[in-house]
């Protein structure tokens, strides 16, 4: 009898703690050091995700993926202005890409919050 309660117990811990990750959604803050023109863009992530990358309004397909570090933190540098709005693509370890177009509005400043409805 202690182990079928015990087994209900880890049950119900494991299905709200598959819950609690389900209702997580990425958010990006736009990072010191990044340029009004998104020449230097830092982006840092409040969950880990495995890759990130943007593209420019317009444009087939995304940049190549931004540089990551430290942990969470990626930059992308340009030498031409981007057009933006951005929209963003970004890996989770096993999980997929996940994409949103147009999130970044053209002018973001350092500390902009963008949160992407993305579900981790």
């Amino acid at each position: 009898m202690t182990w079928t309660v015990t087994n209900g117990i880890l049950v119900a811990l494991a299905a709200l703690f598959a819950v609690g990750l389900c209702g997580n959604t990425v958010t990006l803050t736009v990072g010191k050091g990044t340029t009004p023109t998104y020449t230097h863009l830092v982006l840092v992530a409040n969950l880990p995700i495995h890759e990130l990358a943007i593209r420019e309004k317009g444009a087939a397909e995304f940049l190549d993926d931004m540089k990551e570090s430290p942990a969470k933190t990626f930059t992308q540098d340009s030498k031409a202005p981007l057009k933006g709005p951005l929209s963003v693509r970004f890996a989770v370890k096993g999980g997929g890409y996940r994409n949103r177009d147009e999130i970044f509005p053209v002018g973001l400043k350092p500390g902009a919050v963008i949160n992407t409805n993305i579900p981790f």
